[in-house]
C-alpha cells in the first residue's frame, strides 16, 4: 500500500469525525440563534468553498482539524471589527446556557457518532462477554481460585461489561493488587490478585487466556453492547491520558496525523487478508476510537479546546458576568499556539519513526 493511500484513508475517516464534531457545534448554534460565519474542515489554505445562507462552507488543505466560526466570537465580527456591543445573532449575545450547549455539542456529537458506528460493528461482529475462557498455570488468577466459566463483574469496584476491559486492566497494571468480583453458577465471589511480572513480555499478567465469550448482538442487546463499546474506548482514552500525565509513556507511544495514517494503513493490510467485511469493520473500529478520542480530548479544560471554553462559560454562569472577550481570546490564542507547537513536534516524531 502506498503512503498516499494511507493518507487518503486517514482523510476519509478523520474527515467524517471532524464533520460530526463541527456539526454538533453548528446545529446547536443555529438552534440557539447564533450566526455561523464559516463551517470548515481541515486547516491551512482553502481548496474550495461555497456559501449557503449566512454560512461559508470550506474544505482546507491539511486534514487535521476544522471549526465553526461564530459571529462575534471572542468579540470579533465577520467584518473583522471588534465591538463591545454585541449585535443580534452574535455568539456573545446568546445566553450563557445557549453558548455552553453550543460548545459542548461538538464532543457530544463525537460520542453519538461513535455510538452509531458501534451499532454497526456490534451488530455485524458481536461483542465479548467477560467470561474466563482459560487460565495459565503458575499465574495468580488460577492460584486465587478463578475458574473457567466465571463471569468477571467488577475490578477494584469498577463495573466490567466487556472482556477487553479485563485485558486493559491487565495491560496497564504495574504490579498493584486487583480485587476481582465474579459470578459462578449464580453465586458471587471475590479474589484478590497481584499480577505476576513476565520478563520475556516485559509486563504484568493476571494469568487469563482467551478473548472472552462471544456474544451475538442482533436484537435488543445491540444497544447496550454498543454503549459498552463506546464506554470501553472512553475508558481506554482516559487511562492512556493518565499514563501520559504520569510520565509512563515515551514520546514514541504518542502519534499525530502521520502516525495515525500509518496505523490505519497497517490495520488495513492485516484486515484485507480476511475480506471486505473485515476491512470495513476494522476501519469503523478505528473511527470509533478516534471519534471518542477527539471527544474526550476536546473536553479537557485546556485553552483553545472546547473544554477550555466551557471553563470560561461556567465561570460566567457562576459569577453572572463574562470574562472580557479580548482576555479570553488571548488565553485561547496562547493555547492554540502551544497546541500547534506540540503538533509539529509529534508530526516530526512520526516522520522520524517512518524512516528509522
Amino acid at each position: 500500500m502506498t503512503f498516499l493511500f494511507k493518507i487518503l484513508l486517514f482523510c476519509i475517516i478523520f474527515g467524517a469525525i471532524v464533520i460530526a464534531h463541527e456539526l454538533g457545534h453548528f446545529l446547536l448554534a443555529k438552534a440557539g440563534g447564533i450566526k455561523v460565519n464559516e463551517f470548515y474542515v481541515g486547516m491551512g489554505p482553502t481548496l474550495f468553498h461555497f456559501t449557503k445562507g449566512d454560512t461559508k462552507y470550506s474544505l482546507k488543505l491539511l486534514p487535521i482539524g476544522g471549526a465553526c466560526v461564530f459571529e462575534g466570537e471572542d468579540g470579533i465580527y465577520a467584518d473583522g471589527e471588534k465591538r463591545t456591543e454585541h449585535t443580534e445573532g452574535s455568539f456573545l449575545s446568546a445566553s450563557v446556557w445557549t453558548r455552553i450547549s453550543t460548545v459542548a455539542a461538538g464532543p457530544i456529537f463525537n460520542f453519538l457518532f461513535a455510538f452509531l458506528l458501534a451499532l454497526v460493528v456490534v451488530g455485524v461482529g458481536g461483542s465479548d462477554k467477560p467470561v474466563v475462557m482459560g487460565l495459565m498455570d503458575g499465574y495468580p488468577a488460577k492460584e486465587a481460585g478463578l475458574e473457567v466459566g466465571d463471569v468477571i463483574t467488577h475490578i477494584n469496584g469498577e463495573r466490567i461489561r466487556l472482556y477487553r476491559e479485563v485485558s486493559l486492566a491487565s495491560i496497564l497494571n504495574a504490579g498493584e493488587a486487583l480485587e476481582i468480583a465474579y459470578e459462578r453458577d449464580g453465586e458471587t465471589g471475590t479474589a484478590v490478585i497481584t499480577p505476576q511480572y513476565d520478563d520475556a513480555a516485559g509486563r504484568y499478567y493476571i494469568g487469563l487466556q482467551g478473548t472472552g465469550e462471544y456474544v451475538e448482538c442482533r436484537s435488543a442487546n445491540i444497544v447496550p453492547y454498543s454503549f459498552y463499546e463506546v464506554r470501553y474506548w472512553m475508558k481506554y482514552t482516559l487511562k492512556s491520558l493518565g499514563m501520559i500525565v504520569q510520565g509512563k509513556v515515551s514520546k514514541d507511544d504518542v502519534s499525530g496525523p502521520v502516525g495515525v495514517a500509518q496505523m490505519i494503513g497497517d490495520n488495513y493490510e492485516v484486515a484485507k487478508e480476511y475480506g471486505t467485511t473485515s476491512v470495513v469493520l476494522t476501519m469503523i473500529n478505528i473511527a470509533i476510537l478516534l471519534s471518542v478520542n477527539l471527544g474526550v480530548i476536546n473536553l479537557l479544560p485546556l485553552p483553545a479546546l472546547d473544554g477550555g471554553r466551557l471553563v470560561f462559560l461556567i465561570i460566567e454562569a457562576v459569577r453572572g458576568k463574562p470574562i472580557p472577550p479580548e482576555k479570553e481570546g488571548m488565553v485561547h490564542f496562547a493555547g492554540f499556539v502551544a497546541l500547534m507547537i506540540l503538533m509539529v513536534f509529534v508530526m516530526f516524531n512520526d516522520i522520524t519513526r517512518l524512516f528509522s
